[in-house]
């Protein structure tokens, strides 16, 4: 984005610094959005941080209830099978 403008805003006694409403809307940051907030060479940069963290499959892994009978390899490759025929025949 190029800068067209230099604005100028104040820190308050709390720390707290108001972006203008131009550049909220143009970045659509409405109240309560999360902002990264990191110190470069050239000054201050924010940037909206992920809705969600990252995660890792073993972080995640066993979340959803089952309650069946534990699937066998061949179950889930039939399974694979099966919905891939579905979808090839939907085409």
């Amino acid at each position: 984005m190029a800068r067209t403008e230099q604005i100028v805003t104040t820190v308050s006694t709390k720390g707290q610094v108001i972006l203008p409403a131009a550049i909220r809307l143009r970045r659509d940051w409405l109240a309560g959005t999360r902002l990264i907030v990191e110190e470069t060479p050239e000054g201050v940069l924010l940037k909206q941080a992920p809705a969600f963290p990252d995660a890792k499959s073993e972080d995640v892994f066993g979340m959803l209830p089952f309650t069946g009978a534990p699937k066998t390899l061949e179950d889930m490759e039939a399974g694979v099978l099966a919905e891939a025929r579905r979808r090839h025949d939907c085409d």
